[in-house]
């Protein structure tokens, strides 16, 4: 069969939060061999090179962190995104989370046109599901979910062709939600699992769950793997880091069958901030579980040590 084709695109966002480093990440990515990584799988992979954000007006103090440039992503990656799906599999190499604001969408209406119901998987701490009118910290990266599913108190962003029905959406991994965020989440259709669960029932059972309705569905899968989605002892590079997360082998298992299902269609690699790393350990942890997610498995490897 003909090689696969991934195209890495880098989207070096660092306008969603305050904290900022988060720009390095694409080149952290590069630098920790995910192209290599990738091709001794037999794929093909085309490095787009990295974005820049379509032109706005610059943006003053306020209540909101930033939001013309993230306004500005959020056009550009959009058209990006649905673009890209027509030549291969897009991995959006980010970036903080703001940059979902524009990949989800942006695929979805790819999926519209062909179609295809479109899914999404939130491998992420936080259910990023503020609305920009909801956000208290100001930080546009938290809300990129319910925007994606059409929730109103966005003005000013580019209108959406084909929202992600909220049912469609699966989170995995949540411990650190706030009061005004988990009433939404709990008002609203998507499905989420937080770390007590997973210690509970173990990770397997409720991503093979999801990914059951998504082949039933014959739909298009977006995976959207946030650094702190892991334990931060093992991927430390993240501004916001939380205690409790998934172990390398769960994020592994959650990585390999989304592998063993063949569904996954598109896929973001946000929140590494490389200033925070410890000697590159959270980036190629982060390379290693997109190799998993496209075929590698975690024994046809040699333990890497870090010291």
């Amino acid at each position: 069969m003909k090689p696969r084709t991934c195209l890495l695109i880098g989207a070096p966002v660092d306008s969603g939060k305050r904290r900022t480093g988060c720009l390095m990440g694409p080149d952290a990515y590069r630098t920790a061999g995910l192209a290599e990584a990738l091709r001794d799988l037999g794929l093909k992979v085309v490095d787009d090179g990295n974005l820049t954000p379509a032109s706005h007006q610059p943006d003053t103090e306020g209540r909101l962190v930033k939001p013309q440039e993230t306004i500005a992503w959020t056009n550009r990656l959009m058209r990006e995104a649905e673009q890209a799906m027509g030549r291969g599999l897009p991995i959006f190499m980010g970036g903080d989370h703001a940059l979902s604001l524009g990949t989800l969408p942006g695929v979805a209406a790819h999926a519209a046109a062909k179609g295809r119901p479109q899914f999404a998987l939130w491998l992420d701490a936080h259910s990023d599901f503020h609305t920009a009118e909801t956000t208290t910290s100001g930080n546009l990266h938290g809300t990129p979910l319910a925007y994606a599913t059409g929730r109103k108190g966005f003005p000013g962003f580019p209108k959406m062709a084909a929202p992600v029905p909220e049912e469609n959406v699966c989170i995995l991994g949540l411990r650190s939600v706030d009061p005004a965020e988990r009433a939404m989440l709990q008002d609203s259709r998507i499905t989420f699992h937080d770390m007590r669960e997973i210690d509970e029932t173990g990770v397997g059972a409720p991503i093979t769950g999801f990914l059951a309705r998504v082949a039933a569905a014959g739909g298009a899968l977006h995976v959207s793997l946030d650094v702190d989605f892991l334990d931060p002892t093992i991927a430390p590079a993240v501004g916001t880091t939380v205690p409790g997360g998934a172990t390398i082998r769960e994020a592994h298992l959650v990585m390999e069958l989304i592998c063993d299902s063949g569904l996954l269609t598109s896929l973001d690699l946000v929140e590494l901030n490389p200033f925070l790393d410890n000697r590159g350990q959270t980036a190629q942890a982060m390379v290693d579980l997109a190799a998993s997610a496209l075929g590698r498995r975690v024994f046809d490897r040699p333990t890497r040590a870090y010291s």
